[in-house]
């Protein structure tokens, strides 16, 4: 079917054409407050003036989110009583407004295909399903080669979502009212940047919001406010209506930080200054800074329990070593503040002074005193050999009591030239008793076993054991 085209002008005029004696448009808005949750959950707080009579009106509240949960809305004013409350989602567009007219007569304008004339016929809407069917006489047309125009715009399409409220207003005058009301579309994450220094003992860290908005309005001058933590919500269908648009990125002015402060069993940042958070808009606005923090750098070689019950032989060959870095979440290092969740990207300087990237991780919200590790890749110089040496099916005294001894040697090899540690970690299953070791193991919980083997320059280390295990 062809493009159907509408006079704009006459979709303006019907845009407006509601009697201002039937309905209150409330515009205006003076103040707004957003409160953003995790998991696409935010909670809007618009202050308007209305000034009624005495008596009973309908009010519409325009500019709301298009993904308000209507259930959730909320008006507060003085002498105001709300008797009913109704969300206009139907909204116009050329399909809307056709499937509106089904059944009714329209205009078809189009021009002679010789003459270049323009005529003019009135035609039946019969469908507005998939297209388009038109009875122009006493024929049945399903391709429009022209346009339509209609005689007015039915009052029931809106050009915008809507919340139309039935009040009862006890007193007459002007007054402030505040509309509250829950909505998906908005949502948030924390990022993370981190510039490593030389010695890989310090970084630099700054912590931005990315707030998306999806809910189909824009909230100017906005306070702003943020809650980390697992918030408890209902499962619902999916709304109605949901506008899922390319965002455009606006980055905000960097400083001020966010104010940070306990609420309930979570954590509420902040913005100390309004923002606007435009439709399908990317914001970023700064969290924290915090520079000089004392971090450590590790490299992990992390086994699995599947060769301890089993002859296994040869285990891996080349294998390789993690690299970590790992900050404590407390004042002593230059932190100590809570972290909401999200994605570390730390970068370097390279010999030029030019800033490298070097790998990322996604950390949990973080409290104040936790640690923060950070997988950022594998270690181009280490890697590791591991073999089983040695393995024996012990008798035990039924045949549920199942034990085993086995032996096993990690050859650790260091291309670098300097030396490093490794930290090797074995997950051990049932239990266990370490029989002969060429390091002194620790353990780190009831299946966890680690040895810290120091690797020299270009050259290798060698971690032998011997385990027994019982189920």
């Amino acid at each position: 079917m062809k493009k159907v085209l509408i006079l704009a002008a006459l979709m303006l005029l019907g845009a407006t054409s509601l009697p201002a004696d039937e309905e209150t448009v409330v515009s205006g808005q003076q103040a707004m407050n957003i409160t953003i949750y995790p998991r696409n959950l935010a909670l809007v707080k618009d202050r308007r003036t209305i000034d009624l009579p005495r008596g009973t009106h309908t009010l519409a509240f325009r500019e709301v989110s298009a993904q308000i949960k209507p259930e959730t809305a909320v008006i507060q004013g003085q002498g105001l009583q709300v008797l009913e409350q109704n969300f206009e989602y139907d909204l116009l567009t050329p399909q809307s407004l056709l499937k509106k007219y089904v059944g009714k007569e329209v205009t078809l304008h189009r021009q002679h295909p010789v003459s270049g004339e323009e005529r003019s016929a009135q035609a039946k809407v019969l469908s507005a399903g998939d297209g388009v069917v038109l009875q122009v006489g006493n024929q049945i047309e399903t391709e429009v080669n022209g346009y339509l125009t209609f005689p007015d715009v039915p009052a029931t399409l809106r050009d915008r979502p809507t919340l139309t409220l039935r009040v009862e207003s006890q007193a007459a005058g002007a007054q402030a009212v505040e509309l509250t009301y829950l909505t998906t579309g908005l949502s948030w994450r924390a990022d993370y940047v981190a510039k490593l220094n030389d010695a890989d003992d310090r970084l630099d860290l700054s912590g931005w919001v990315t707030l998306i908005n999806e809910s189909g309005a824009s909230y100017p001058q906005a306070r702003l406010q943020l809650v980390a933590g697992e918030v408890n919500v209902v499962p619902r269908p999916m709304p109605i209506q949901a506008l899922h648009r390319q965002a455009t990125m606006a980055m905000a002015p960097p400083p001020p930080a966010m104010a940070e402060e306990p609420m309930f069993e979570y954590h509420l940042y902040s913005l100390e200054r309004p923002t606007t958070i435009g439709e399908n808009q990317k914001k970023q606005v700064a969290l924290l800074k915090a520079d000089q923090v004392a971090c450590r750098k590790e490299y992990l070689l992390k086994g699995q329990e599947h060769y301890f019950r089993s002859r296994a032989g040869e285990i891996g060959q080349k294998m390789k070593v993690k690299v970590l870095v790992e900050v404590r979440n407390e004042a002593e290092s230059g932190l100590g503040r809570p972290l909401p969740g999200g994605v570390v990207r730390v970068y370097k300087q390279d010999s030029g002074g030019g800033l490298q990237f070097v790998g990322e991780d996604t950390i949990d919200h973080t409290p104040e005193k936790g640690l923060v590790r950070l997988h950022l890749g594998e270690a181009f110089d280490i890697v590791a050999d591991k073999i089983q040496t040695d393995f024996k099916q012990l008798k035990g005294l039924g045949p549920a009591d199942v034990r085993c001894e086995s032996e096993y040697s990690i050859r650790l090899q260091n291309a670098k030239k300097e030396a490093v540690v490794v930290n090797v970690q074995e997950p051990i299953p049932g239990e266990w008793q370490i029989q002969s070791e060429s390091e002194q193991h620790r353990q780190e919980s009831a299946h966890l076993v680690s040895w810290l083997v120091r690797v020299p320059p270009q050259g290798n280390a060698t971690l032998t054991y011997r385990v027994s295990i019982r189920n």
